[in-house]
């Protein structure tokens, strides 16, 4: 659990500076380097869904992961939860759970988490954990500067996934092979190209009920490859 923890307090950390940041930015900064963040996600989404070794197992994986996330409500349920954070904190930031969702998403869906996750948990050095660390404290300085305090807050589900993948590595040693993570991860960028559509505001899409796409690509992978 090392490179979680660490991990974890480099989003932290990062998130201070940023919110220090944020208090000294003009608006015109301040939307402007989140245009930038919303292009830089587009980009990141764009290379993982390449990823992909099967267009069939990712569409079918997007179609019927969609439909149980949107039975499940998944956005609905995260959205009252973070409201009700933010009640509690008595915060006025209107990006709060933008920024939340947001850090979440782009600091999980990568296969540098799952990768490292199993690394660690396979009893080897955590250095793709650490490595991603760096990346993550740096992108949470601009994340927080331009969404407020909801980033920092997503080190939470951030320390719960990742750590809980690090704890569960051992027994998906078998599963979790290289055309598995490939189409887990294709589908995690098909997810972040979502996220910067949303974040760039040209169409608000509901990500967070497509993430069950995640584990369906994992069990059509298992089945099909």
């Amino acid at each position: 659990m090392l490179g979680t923890l660490v991990n974890t307090a480099a989003v932290i950390a990062g998130s201070l500076v940023g919110l220090l940041i944020h208090a000294h930015l003009p608006d015109r900064l301040t939307r402007i380097a989140f245009q930038g963040i919303g292009l830089f996600t587009l980009f990141i989404g764009v290379r993982m869904a390449s990823e992909t070794g099967s267009l069939l197992i990712l569409i079918f994986s997007m179609v019927i992961g969609s439909i149980l996330g949107e039975l499940i409500d998944l956005d609905k349920h995260l959205g009252n939860l973070s409201d009700k954070l933010k009640t509690k904190l008595k915060s006025k930031n209107e990006k709060f759970t933008e920024g939340l969702i947001t850090a979440f998403l782009l600091w999980c869906m990568g296969s540098m988490t799952i990768i490292g996750a199993m690394e660690e948990g396979f009893g080897d050095p955590p250095n793709l954990l650490l490595a991603k660390s760096v990346l993550d404290g740096f992108s949470s300085v601009a994340l927080a500067a331009s969404m407020g305090i909801g980033v920092m807050f997503a080190a939470v589900p951030l320390l719960i996934y990742q750590g809980g993948l690090t704890l569960l590595a051992s027994s998906l040693r078998d599963v979790m092979a290289d055309p598995v993570i490939a189409e887990m991860t294709a589908v995690g960028g098909l997810l972040l190209i979502g996220l910067g559509i949303n974040i760039l505001e040209i169409k608000k899409l509901k990500i967070l009920n497509m993430l069950p796409a995640l584990v369906v690509a994992v069990a059509l992978a298992l089945i099909f490859l």
